[in-house]
């Protein structure tokens, strides 16, 4: 090194050239930042070929088969991915939207918080309600979140302008309990303490319908993936369905012996596995609503049970005994097989649909758990993939072991994401 520096000197004769002193401080600077600069080079190569090769894991419609423990669909597990810690209150409400990473939380103390579930860093606050917030959900493209309080408000939120609030809407007179995109995203569906259910369309903010039938506190609604029929739970002990269109109550579920906190449709998906466990046989052939939406009903209810029924003829075909506290949260598995319950036992139990026996029970919290649900966002399949995953919409789980079709490989399913919330004020990430 020294030579090659006095051969330098010499050619250039350059005798005005003087040697840094070797004790300086930005000696060596250089050679040091370099090295780092190609240490950091090759540490992002190798995050982007694992990142690329976990990718095609998850697009792949089998994932892993070496064995057939590794093809059975995702079910949740301690620990959990990521625990999020923001909130100053219980939280209320957990969503997914339809296409991003996004997930957003409701809680107590008033503000929405809208997460990156895969990083599990927090993005942004969303303030606006001056009471609790109940609930909160994206509508089928994502654009809009709505979200409604005890404030006697529900709030329209611009997802792509900074979560900007673009309208408040005014007409129910107590709590506003729940609130719902319909799938086509053009009304949405709220519950309230002041009993009734009111449907308002979005783009003028105006309340369009009001259905009312229930003598007490409406704590939920749902609608079904096809925008038909609805779905309430009460205080009064009963849910109802409710035909869209008209306002009428189609069917009275009555059975349960307290209040009821949950109330959801199972998906399509599911019915083969409902008809099996209730001893239905196979549905008729010409009957068309015993394959659309809306054929069945989950509810889950302060007296720790929960009920699968018929919406026909609102005949309750099944209870699932096994929870030690109130149901909170009832979720279907995407592959249709199974049914997921969220309590105040602080804990998620999964139930063999098919049997209804419960196969796994996860510590989930350390306090009681209100709200649970799937990932929204639609991966693998021949379409342009998510836009449009409805909050009900269940095209596929991570199917079971066996050869699939054509089209069951070519069909989009559904991310295998799940979100916990509590009243110890923390969000969980639930991932394979």
């Amino acid at each position: 090194m020294h030579e090659a520096y006095e051969a330098l000197k010499k050619e250039t004769d350059n005798e005005d050239f003087v040697v840094d002193d070797p004790k300086a401080r930005w000696v060596g600077l250089l050679e040091k930042k370099w090295t780092s600069v190609i240490r950091l080079q090759k540490k992002i190569m190798d995050l982007e070929s694992r990142n690329a090769s976990l990718l095609a894991e998850l697009a792949s419609p089998t994932r892993a088969t070496s064995s057939t423990a590794s093809s059975a669909p995702f079910l949740p597990r301690a620990p959990a991915r990521h625990t999020l810690i923001s909130h100053r209150a219980p939280i209320t409400r957990v969503a997914f939207h339809p296409t991003w990473t996004v997930l957003a939380s409701a809680s107590e103390d008033a503000s929405v918080k809208i997460w990156d579930w895969e990083s599990g860093e927090m993005e942004r606050t969303v303030k606006g309600h001056t009471k609790a917030v109940a609930d909160v959900d994206f509508d089928p493209k994502g654009g809009f979140m709505v979200t409604c309080s005890s404030d006697l408000t529900i709030k329209l939120w611009d997802t792509s302008n900074e979560y900007t609030n673009v309208k408040t809407l005014h007409g129910h007179d107590h709590s506003v309990s729940s609130v719902r995109f319909t799938p086509d995203g053009e009304k949405l569906v709220s519950a309230s303490r002041d009993k009734t259910i009111r449907v308002w369309d979005v783009s003028s903010g105006y309340c369009v319908k009001t259905f009312t039938g229930h003598a007490e506190w409406v704590r939920g609604v749902v609608p079904s993936d096809d925008g038909k029929w609805l779905v309430s739970c009460s205080n009064d002990q009963t849910s109802r369905i409710w035909d869209f269109a008209t306002g009428e109550t189609k069917v009275e579920l009555r059975g349960h012996e307290h209040v009821l906190e949950c109330a959801v449709f199972p998906p399509v998906k599911a019915y083969a596995a409902i008809r099996e466990l209730a001893g239905l046989g196979a549905a008729p052939a010409g009957d068309a609503r015993a394959k659309s939406p809306g054929a069945f009903v989950a509810t889950g209810s302060r007296d720790k049970t929960i009920k699968l029924w018929d919406a026909q003829s609102g005949q309750c075909l099944r209870t699932f005994v096994g929870h030690d506290n109130w149901i909170r949260a009832i979720v279907f598995h995407p592959s249709g097989k199974y049914l997921l319950s969220a309590s105040d036992d602080k804990t998620i139990k999964i139930w063999d649909l098919t049997n209804g026996r419960c196969i796994k029970t996860v510590d989930a919290h350390g306090h009681f758990v209100t709200s649970m649900t799937w990932g929204r966002a639609l991966i693998g399949g021949g379409g342009s993939g998510n836009a449009g995953a409805s909050a009900g919409a269940v095209p596929n789980g991570d199917a079971g072991p066996g050869t699939k079709t054509k089209a069951e490989v070519d069909e989009p399913r559904r991310i295998n994401v799940l979100a916990t919330g509590s009243v110890d004020q923390t969000i969980k990430i639930w991932t394979p």
